[in-house]
């Protein structure tokens, strides 16, 4: 990613900086993503966007050949997974990055103090943080029911990931931070690469192409957001840690996932990650979401 309007995630920020853009974070939220619904982990914007898309749906002009290929692989993969469809392949590999990140919220969701106990911005964010997140799990379930995909259900992971998902929110603060950061840049980097993929194994297929990157796009606007405020968390030691950490986080997370060595290239999948700065973005994303104030040329 070159140079442009925007630097890099890793830029340096003092702490009078990170403070500041805490306060413009929380001003952003609130109109983002409108009030929250606590009991049903939402929030009123995200609800509505979701709601249009039920209600106005498309689906494939030529559904998939064999949906139980699907069903069989996409909790844990059965099969050889280059024996399979690229379609399937795409949708088996989402499901299960968004398993992940489903675990972990649940896990984060009861170790965080709900709105009415949030004492400071920091918690406030991190609550409707979470709320987003399960939103966007909403979003990739939308996704699969677009492909004909109506039978999915969100499995927990095995005993000892659960638990340690579930203990990973309580550590200090910094332990947490720096990883945290890292994982929502992991994000943003995949959805980038997925959305190019949709792109290619969906181009016979404009309807449904198109409204998958319309959901995909839902949730990477918010990621991006999430980049940039989790980045807020990190003095300037936690940044020097964090790019150390890209390249063996994004390498030990896509191992667990094998279609990612099937549909994408891990190495540039790092390389983007390190070399993060917005730039690349498109710009109505850009609009829709949030930069740190210090990342901006």
């Amino acid at each position: 990613m070159g140079a442009g309007k925007y630097l890099s995630v890793f830029t340096p920020a003092t702490e009078e900086q990170r403070k500041a853009n805490f306060e413009d974070y929380w001003k952003f939220t609130q109109q983002h993503g409108g009030e929250l619904f606590e009991d049903d982990k939402d929030l009123a914007k995200k609800r509505a966007r979701l709601k249009y898309f039920q209600d106005n749906p498309v689906k494939l002009q030529k559904p998939l050949a064999n949906p139980e290929l699907f069903y069989r692989n996409y909790v844990e993969m059965q099969d050889d997974p280059k024996s399979l469809d690229r379609l399937t392949l795409m949708l088996t590999g989402m499901y299960k990055f968004a398993r992940h990140e489903w675990v972990g919220i649940k896990g984060a969701w009861d170790s965080v103090p709900d709105m009415a106990n949030s004492r400071t911005v920091e918690d406030k964010i991190s609550r409707v943080h979470l709320a987003e997140e399960f939103c966007h799990v909403r979003l990739f379930d939308e996704m699969l029911k677009t492909c004909g995909l109506n039978k999915v259900e969100w499995v927990p992971l095995g005993p000892i990931k659960e638990k340690v998902y579930e203990q990973f929110p309580k550590f200090p603060s910094f332990l947490v931070d720096t990883p945290a950061f890292v994982t929502e840049l992991m994000g943003v980097t995949f959805y980038c690469h997925l959305h190019a993929l949709i792109e290619d194994v969906l181009a016979d297929e404009p309807d449904v192409r198109d409204r998958l990157k319309e959901l995909l796009d839902e949730i990477t606007i918010d990621e991006v957001a999430h980049v940039g405020q989790r980045r807020n968390f990190i003095g300037s030691i936690g940044m020097k840690v964090s790019k150390v950490l890209v390249g063996p986080f994004y390498t030990m997370f896509f191992n667990d996932i094998p279609e990612v060595a099937e549909l994408f290239d891990v190495k540039q999948m790092i390389k983007d990650g390190l070399a993060f700065d917005f730039n690349d973005l498109p710009e109505h994303m850009i609009e829709r979401s949030w930069i740190p104030s210090y990342c901006i040329a």
